[in-house]
């Protein structure tokens, strides 16, 4: 990753957190203060999505063209997007238990992310099942297109379809359409980079530090044969 973008990524976040934090935002009925939880909670899903996604070309790259690097790109992006979904959990959760009352009202959109997170942990848990390698890229590549095919009506479709606390969910219009205005615009869509980009370099660290100990274990494997 260049170093102008981690320099970019750590600016816009250093802003996001002093301008979410301090500057105003809309008053409204139960959210109140609370709704100051949308510069963190909603990015990263956001980052969550997009790690996710560039998880499933590698994927897909791997399937046309099998190597090494693509699977090792594809299980790194999937395993940050995965931490991304983990803390968009939890700081909903906590969102939650501010503004409706509990941590866990097993919401449509609640429910339909801890199914996708569960489905990407079986990702994980498939790789751990498999001795050949080559085997084990195959197959979790597959797994991976799937994953993300049932991630997206989970999150985005089934919640919209029926009654949900979530804003633009059954018929509940989203934050966009009435109270996300310029004041929280200029911090909500920094946040969305700051974060895509931050989850983008502790990916490309991930790669470099698995291609080394490939390597090493490359070269212990010589030495004993």
């Amino acid at each position: 990753m260049k170093n102008w973008l981690k320099i970019l990524a750590v600016a816009l976040l250093f802003y996001v957190h002093i301008g979410g934090l301090l500057m105003d935002v809309p008053r409204l009925n139960i959210l109140n203060e609370t709704i100051r939880a949308l510069y963190f909670h909603v990015p990263m899903w956001f980052g969550m999505v997009a790690l996710f996604l560039v998880s499933v070309v590698y994927s897909v790259l791997y399937l046309l063209n099998p190597a090494v690097a693509t699977d090792r790109k594809a299980v790194e992006f999937a395993n940050v997007g995965l931490v991304f979904g983990i803390l968009g959990m939890l700081t909903g959760m906590l969102w939650a238990n501010y503004a409706w009352g509990s941590f866990w009202h097993g919401d449509p959109k609640q429910n339909g992310a801890a199914i996708a997170l569960l489905v990407y942990l079986a990702y994980f848990i498939l790789r751990g099942s498999v001795e050949n390698e080559e085997q084990k890229a195959r197959l979790s590549a597959v797994y991976n297109i799937f994953a993300f095919a049932a991630m997206i009506p989970l999150i985005f479709i089934i919640p919209r379809l029926t009654s949900s606390l979530h804003p633009g969910s059954g018929g509940n219009p989203g934050f966009n359409m009435y109270d996300l205005d310029n004041r929280m615009r200029m911090v909500f869509y920094p946040a969305v980079i700051g974060w895509i980009l931050v989850g983008v370099w502790v990916t490309s660290l991930r790669v470099r530090m698995r291609a080394i100990e490939d390597k090493i274990h490359d070269l212990e494997d010589e030495k004993t044969h």
